[in-house]
This record gives C-alpha cells, structure tokens and sequence, in this order.
C-alpha cells in the first residue's frame, strides 16, 4: 500500500430488503438505536480506514447521509454512490430492462469511481466484529499488487434459524489460497446437517470457510471487474433476475490467473439480519459486546 493512499472501505447499502421486509440498512439495533453499518464503520475507522464509500439506491441515498454524514463527520472521508441499473452497462443494452440491482460485483464496480486503492467491500446488513478490519488492515500494510484476500467465516457459525442464507462455499488450493468459490443461494439447517437445497440437498461441511462478502481488493480489481460486468450483461441482459455475484468474479479473476485471494482469520464473530425474527437476537448480541466493554454504550 502506497502511503499516499487511503484504505477505503466500500459498504453495500443498495439491497432491497426483500426477505426481512423494509430498509433493514438503517433499522437500528444498538443500545441507542445504532445500526449495524455504525458498528461496521466504528471498527473500520478504529482499524485504519479512512475512506468510507456507501453504495445506495437513489431512494434512500438522502436518507443514509442524513443519518451517517453527522457521525462520520471529521473521522473519514465520506462517498455516496447510486448503484443506479444503467452504471457500467453498454450502451447498447440500454436502456435496462429490469427491476433488480444486477448484484454485489455491480455494487462492487460502482465504487470505481471514487476509489483509487486497496479497499475492503462488505455488507451494510451483516455484523462483521472488529477482527475482521484490523485483519484487512494489516493485510494491506504488505500486501503485493494482484493479491486480495477474503475474511473466512466457520459455515456452521452464520446460519439463521428462520429459513434459508445464501453464502459463498470457498475451497482452497494446495498453497492455501482461495482456489474457488460456490455460491450457495438456499441453504437451511436440517438437523445435524446443514443442506444446500439449489445443490440437490447436497450436505456441506459445516467447518467449511464461507464469505460473508467482507472482501479486500487491490484497485486494479475494478478493470478486470468492469470487463467481466459487461461480459456478464452480454450474457444475461435478456434475464431480469440473474446476478452477477463477488464470489463468481473471484473465481474468475483466479481460474484466469490475475491474481491470489488470500483467506483471512479474521472471522471471528458474525450475525446478520435477513429475516425481521432475526432482529431481537442481533439486538441482544450487540447488547452483550456493550456489556463487554467491546463497544461503548454510544458509539459517536
């Protein structure tokens, strides 16, 4: 990492909320009504980030500044970016036919253009723990051009127990790198057995590393993201629900050899909400990190 550069962090805000049925962004869950994005950007910000990129939806892009802009402000540098359906596509696919956001690498790509260094990219509804940041940070201190890295996660750890998750299945090569990722879109707890139902009721390891989407790019990532993302809408243009997942450019950007992907410990702690029965329990966990000492009763 050049010293003249700032680690950003790029945060996924732009989803649509469909299962847990509202903004869940910017539903609050802390002791004073935090969101799960402040944590995230607490611990960033503490870690050494500086740069802080939000990719929203034209209509709650007002909303997240109004509630982060007072916070952040002094602390990071701030973005906000419309994941709008027309960003990246080439002209002659336009104008888009589709309702759906075209998924995380679109989210993704739509930093580019306020982003000239390493980043890490995460979800804005999903609590990653402050080992998570620290661990990309330090990355990025040594980290060679080309080589990026995913914060693992125990598969059996970030599961929900009101229906099914969709993760990204990662394994590794012999030198342990990320040689590939599967993403999983419905997988459910049976049991003892954890199931990948879109996999014929495939059983997976349950101490399988799996992405939670908390990434870390170089920025060269962006060229070869923008290239794939056009390939992708070439491909699918005609199909309004297909999406273009972080977890397939990935394994793309490694089955092409542009590049290594590390596998981070620092997936120490996860919960996320993708269900409205999951809030009490995120709110209670939050609670106990509080009662900890790990976060302070008001975090800004």
């Amino acid at each position: 990492m050049k010293k003249d550069q700032k680690l950003s962090l790029l945060v996924m805000a732009a989803g649509m909320g469909s299962r847990y049925g509202g903004i869940k962004q910017i539903d609050g869950f802390g002791p004073n009504g935090e969101t799960i994005m402040d944590y995230s950007l607490y611990d960033a910000i503490r870690s050494g980030f500086e740069r802080i990129v939000f990719i929203v939806r034209d209509e709650i892009k007002d909303t997240v500044k109004e509630i982060f802009q007072p916070k952040l402000e002094g602390k990071a540098e701030v973005h906000y970016v419309v994941q709008s359906l027309d960003k990246f596509v080439p002209a002659k696919f336009q104008p888009v036919d589709r309702k759906k956001p075209w998924g995380t690498t679109h989210a993704m790509l739509c930093g580019k253009e306020v982003i000239d260094g390493p980043f890490a990219v995460i979800n804005a509804d999903d609590f990653y723990g402050k080992e998570a940041f620290e661990t990309l940070a330090k990355f990025f201190k040594d980290a060679p051009p080309q080589h990026h890295a995913m914060v693992g996660y125990t598969l059996k750890n970030v599961l929900s127990e009101y229906g099914s998750v969709s993760r990204g299945v990662a394994s590794r090569d012999a030198d342990g790198f990320l040689k590939d990722m599967k993403e999983h879109t419905v997988i459910v707890r049976e049991g003892e057995k954890i199931i990948s139902k879109n996999e014929g009721n495939m059983e997976l390891d349950a101490e399988v590393p799996v992405s939670m989407n908390c990434w870390g790019f170089q920025a060269d990532a962006f060229d070869l993201t923008e290239k794939m993302f056009v390939e992708f809408v070439e491909k699918n243009y005609q199909n309004p629900s297909a999406e273009f997942y972080i977890a397939l450019m990935v394994t793309e950007l490694i089955n092409r050899g542009l590049g290594k992907v590390h596998i981070l410990p620092g997936g120490k702690t996860w919960f996320g909400v993708t269900y409205k029965e999951d809030k009490d329990e995120v709110s209670k966990k939050i609670k106990e990190l509080v009662n900890q000492g790990v976060y302070p009763s008001k975090l800004w």
